[in-house]
């Protein structure tokens, strides 16, 4: 789409497709459409003459770079998918999504992740369900008292125990203070981008990601967002609902327990006017060990899926455990990307991977014997840590043996999560 085309027509058919918007909801959606068109990242589709087309179907996409195992791989986030429902059932959906799945490919990007409101659709373009977007309930005053650290575990070793420390976790007391926090604006936008990718990367978090400094000043600019940075951790977070007694926490990572503490006093300062904080979280948030009792409520809100663009660069700039080792070989099938079709070895060694063309597989656990074989599904939910036995229970693995199987689901290991909807 371009800057002249009517954005009207786009509001209409998101209107028929997703549902009406308030007018502060509206005037953040034109913002948004304004700058994907602005980067050549929305596209449409219409149907008739040059005078009296009619828009029929639009998407979009985020350059966006998605943690894997703390390590960056360039992903595109796509969204807004949509169809007028006079043209449903007509191939429409089908050949935009066609149409941008090649331009994602041919654009640098190594993955593709999106939110489906139908999986099959997406699957027949070799998408694939591979993690989860996942939210806490927690009342307010649960976060008013968390637990401090334990005493009997020092920071460092040999380190004697600090007896004003010790007073200080008897009473119940979390020195937030020795923490510096500071309210952020849009110009923060990059960093706010470092500390969050330095966070995962810390943590070797699988599936979280982060967007373009653009997008995540707009982000900033939001009045409605509160916005705290930390040297090493980042808390945003929010009103939410019609009646403002609850609070939703877009995103909150650090990587210390003091970071993590202050972060989450933050919000607990608002506990005598807060009936229930929502966190969007991972499934292993440090927050279900920190309040004294069982209040927090871990779900999984969403599935989304994922789509590997190019295989050697999706191996190249992901990051695997470092203490696994393995060479194997795979043959991929990809229909609608013929170029990622063909033999491979897979090598991966020192936390780091790569996927060459040929078998070369050297002392490996298919060395001679057959490759272990995937689709683009497959080797979507390989990627994405799901085990070798699972896929082939779901007709997406074949060929291989229970050695190549161990090996990988060793190499993949991982529980993907998002902390953005998109």
């Amino acid at each position: 789409m371009r800057a002249d085309d009517d954005l009207d027509a786009e509001l209409d058919l998101r209107h028929r497709a997703f549902g009406p918007m308030d007018g502060a909801d509206r005037q953040h959606w034109r913002e948004e459409m304004l700058a994907r068109i602005a980067v050549g990242a929305q596209y449409g589709v219409w149907a008739g003459d040059r005078d009296g087309a009619a828009l029929i179907g639009s998407a979009r996409y985020y350059d966006m770079r998605q943690y894997w195992h703390g390590r960056p791989v360039p992903m595109a986030g796509v969204g807004g998918v949509k169809v007028a429902p006079e043209a449903r059932g007509g191939g429409v959906g089908r050949a935009l999504m066609a149409e941008l799945l090649g331009v994602l490919a041919r654009g640098g990007f190594a993955l593709s992740v999106l939110f489906p409101a139908t999986v099959q659709f997406y699957r027949s373009l070799g998408w694939e369900l591979a993690g989860g977007h996942y939210r806490i309930e927690v009342p307010g005053r649960s976060l008013g008292s968390l637990l401090p650290p334990d005493p009997r575990v020092p920071a460092k070793p040999g380190e004697a125990a600090d007896p004003v420390a010790e007073g200080q976790v008897a009473e119940g007391r979390v020195a937030a203070s020795a923490v510096p926090l500071r309210r952020v604006n849009p110009d923060d936008a990059e960093q706010v981008i470092a500390v969050l990718g330095a966070v995962h990367a810390a943590a070797r978090d699988c599936g979280p990601a982060t967007r373009d400094p653009a997008s995540v000043r707009r982000w900033l600019g939001d009045p409605d967002l509160f916005g705290y940075l930390a040297p090493d951790g980042f808390l945003g977070y929010g009103w939410h609902g019609d009646r403002r007694h609850d609070i939703m926490v877009s995103v909150l990572a650090a990587s210390s327990a003091d970071t993590a503490r202050a972060l989450w006093g933050i919000v607990a300062s608002h506990a005598s006017v807060t009936r229930v904080v929502h966190a969007a979280v991972g499934p292993s948030d440090p927050v279900g060990w920190l309040t004294r009792e069982r209040d927090v409520s871990l779900r999984r809100d969403r599935q989304w899926m994922l789509r590997v663009l190019d295989p050697a660069a999706a191996i190249a700039w992901r990051g695997f455990p470092a203490a696994t080792r393995t060479s194997a070989a795979l043959r991929l099938a990809d229909p609608d990307l013929p170029g990622n079709a063909g033999l491979y070895t897979l090598e991966v060694a020192d936390g780091e991977g790569s996927l060459v063309s040929g078998i070369t597989a050297r002392g490996g656990n298919s060395p001679g014997g057959e490759p272990v074989a995937f689709g683009p599904r497959g080797f979507a939910a390989l990627y994405a840590g799901v085990p070798v036995a699972t896929l082939r229970a779901a007709g997406l693995a074949a060929g291989g043996d229970r050695r190549s199987d161990a090996a990988l689901d060793a190499v993949f290991a991982a529980q993907p999560y998002l902390l953005d909807y998109f």
